[in-house]
C-alpha cells in the first residue's frame, strides 16, 4: 500500500470520526423540543408545503380583504362587454361588462367560505358519531356504522347531485349539502382511533377515578385523535371546494349574480370564449387548481409532521 493510499484512508477515518459527534448534539436538541416545535420542524422539511402555506395565506388574505382591495363592485357594469385586459381592468371584463378581477376576489371568498363551513359541519358530525360508536360499541356502534356504510354505498357525486336537485340552489344549500355528505369518512377514522384509545391505561384510569363521560370523551380521547382528523379535514376542504365549483358550473350551486369560481367558469362554455376570450376562464380555473393543489400539499406535510412514528 503506497503513501497516497494511506493518506486517503486517514482522511476517511478522520471524516468518519467527526461525523459521530454531530448526531449526538442533534439528538440532544431534538429531545429538548416541544411537540409543536417538532411538528413545525418536520413541516418545514416539506418545501412545497411551506410554499403552499404562504400561497394559501396570501389568497385567503386577499379574499377576506376583497371589499377593500377590489377595484370595482363585483356586480356593477363598469366597462365594455367582454373587454380585454387593460390598465383599468387588469383581468378584463365579462360578457356584461363586470370587472373580472373584482369578481375573482369575491368568488374566491365564496368558495373558501363554502369549503371551510362544509368541512366544519362534516367534521363535527363525523367526530361525534365516531366517538359514540367507538367508545360505547355494541348496538350503538352497529347502528351508527351500518348507517355510515349505507351513506358510503351511494356514489358520492350522484348523492351530491340528487341532494342539490331536491333543495333550492343557493349558497347555504350547497354548504349544508356538502357538510351532511362528507362526514362518513371522518366518522370511520375517529371510530378506529377510539377503539384503540379506550383500551389504554389513561382512559381506564379516568374510568376508575369516576370521571364523567364528557371529560373522558372530549378531554382525554378526542385530543389524542386530533392529528388524523386535521389531516383528513384538509382533503375534505379541497374536495368541498371542487364540489362547489362543479355544482355552480352546472347551475346547481351558488346562483348569479353572486360570484363563485364555478359560475364564473359557467360563462366560458362557448367555443368563442374558450379560444378568443381566455381572461374569462383562465383566472377562475387557475385559482381552483392553485388552491386545491396547495391544500393537498399542506395536508400531506401535516400527515408526516403529526405522525408520532415519523423519523427525527
Amino acid at each position: 500500500m503506497n503513501r497516497k493510499e494511506n493518506q486517503n484512508m486517514r482522511k476517511e477515518a478522520g471524516t468518519a470520526g467527526k461525523a459521530v459527534t454531530v448526531p449526538k448534539r442533534r439528538s440532544a436538541d431534538i429531545a429538548s423540543e416541544s411537540y409543536l416545535q417538532t411538528v413545525f420542524r418536520r413541516f418545514r422539511r416539506h418545501h412545497l408545503a411551506a410554499v403552499s402555506l404562504v400561497v394559501v395565506v396570501i389568497i385567503v388574505g386577499a379574499a377576506l380583504l376583497a371589499p377593500l382591495i377590489a377595484p370595482y363592485d363585483p356586480d356593477a357594469i363598469v366597462g365594455t362587454f367582454s373587454g380585454a385586459p387593460s390598465a383599468e381592468h387588469w383581468l378584463g371584463t365579462d360578457q356584461i361588462g363586470r370587472d373580472v378581477l373584482s369578481r375573482l376576489l369575491y368568488a374566491t371568498r365564496i368558495s373558501l367560505l363554502v369549503g371551510v363551513l362544509a368541512t366544519l359541519i362534516s367534521t363535527v358530525i363525523g367526530v361525534v358519531l365516531g366517538l359514540l360508536a367507538g367508545y360505547f360499541g355494541g348496538v350503538i356502534d352497529m347502528i351508527i356504522m351500518r348507517f355510515t356504510d349505507m351513506v358510503m354505498s351511494f356514489p358520492y357525486i350522484l348523492l351530491v347531485l340528487v341532494a342539490a336537485s331536491i333543495f333550492k340552489p343557493g349558497l347555504w344549500s350547497i354548504i349544508l349539502i356538502l357538510g351532511f355528505v362528507d362526514w362518513p369518512g371522518i366518522a370511520r377514522l375517529v371510530r378506529g382511533n377510539v377503539l384503540s384509545l379506550r383500551e389504554t391505561n389513561f382512559v381506564k384510569g379516568n374510568l376508575v377515578a369516576g370521571m364523567p363521560l364528557r371529560h373522558i370523551l372530549f378531554s382525554e380521547i378526542l385530543p389524542n385523535t386530533m392529528a388524523p382528523i386535521l389531516v383528513y379535514a384538509t382533503s375534505v376542504l379541497a374536495l368541498s371546494m371542487l364540489d362547489e365549483a362543479a355544482l355552480s358550473f352546472l347551475g346547481m350551486g351558488v346562483q348569479p349574480p353572486t360570484a363563485s369560481l364555478g359560475n364564473m367558469l359557467n360563462g366560458a362554455q362557448s367555443l368563442t370564449v374558450l379560444t378568443k376570450q381566455p381572461w374569462l376562464w383562465i383566472p377562475p380555473g387557475l385559482m381552483i387548481v392553485i388552491l386545491v393543489i396547495a391544500i393537498n400539499f399542506i395536508g400531506d406535510a401535516l400527515r408526516d409532521a403529526l405522525d408520532p412514528n415519523g423519523r427525527n
